[in-house]
């Protein structure tokens, strides 16, 4: 059995004070790993069925083979592990701001972290998503304007609850439209969300892209002993 408690990283950011740690929950027999940024959680390996649904739903609205795929956060790497059980996808570039996230992966404090970061597929890198999406050169530094099939991305709670103010101008449709420019025609994003359906997005959504639609996802609460539910947004370029 596992030590009932353990912190196996500790760091001030930027965007405050981050942690990973390993707790032993004894009602469900198992190790439970969770991330901290300040006094938020941002992820917990019990709550992952919506970050798996997030590659699958994306991935689904896709057609064609040879797929290169962006992920925008990697927190525990449910998501991107996910996507690379698709045997469609060629490439899969991963964008953490925090790259002591990226960290915990390439040292494997992770007990899961070498499926991810062992696969030749998987290129980690360590940049601010939102300012990748602005910015002149895109996702790819060798290849300036590179365009991708899918976004897959889980950073902030909700589009109207974000973990930084810089992060609010994506959610607009001119934000959304910056995106579609990084993808190929027929090319999905897909966004997680911890808050049921939200129409106005929705519809911001649909001044950006072609299609749109909220799904909600609902997993156990072992805590709570009752369902609990999550959004994700599939939208497609034309």
């Amino acid at each position: 059995m596992s030590s009932r408690f353990e912190e196996l990283a500790w760091r001030e950011t930027p965007l405050g004070e981050i942690r990973l740690r390993r707790r032993f929950d004894p009602s469900l027999k198992l190790d439970v790993y969770e991330v901290k940024l300040g006094d938020e959680f941002l992820m917990s390996s019990l709550f992952t069925v919506a970050e798996i649904e997030l590659a699958r739903l994306g991935l689904a609205a896709l057609d064609g083979d040879d797929l290169d795929v962006v992920v925008g956060g990697l927190g525990l790497g449910y998501t991107a592990r996910a996507v690379l059980e698709d045997p469609r996808v060629r490439t899969l570039t991963v964008v953490e701001a925090l790259d002591d996230v990226i960290g915990w992966h390439r040292s494997e404090l992770l007990p899961f972290a070498a499926e991810l970061t062992r696969d030749s597929r998987t290129r980690l890198v360590h940049a601010d998503f939102f300012a990748l999406v602005a910015g002149a050169t895109g996702f790819d530094p060798d290849t300036p304007g590179r365009r991708f099939h899918a976004f897959l991305v889980d950073i902030d709670h909700t589009p109207r609850q974000v973990l930084h103010p810089s992060h609010a101008a994506f959610y607009t449709p001119e934000g959304l439209r910056r995106l579609t420019r990084r993808l190929h025609p027929g090319g999905v994003f897909a966004l997680w969300s911890n808050d049921r359906p939200d129409e106005d997005f929705t519809a911001t959504l649909t001044e950006a892209f072609a299609t749109a639609k909220a799904h909600v996802v609902s997993f156990p609460n072992p805590l709570q002993g009752r369902p609990a539910t999550n959004t994700v947004y599939v939208a497609t370029v034309a």
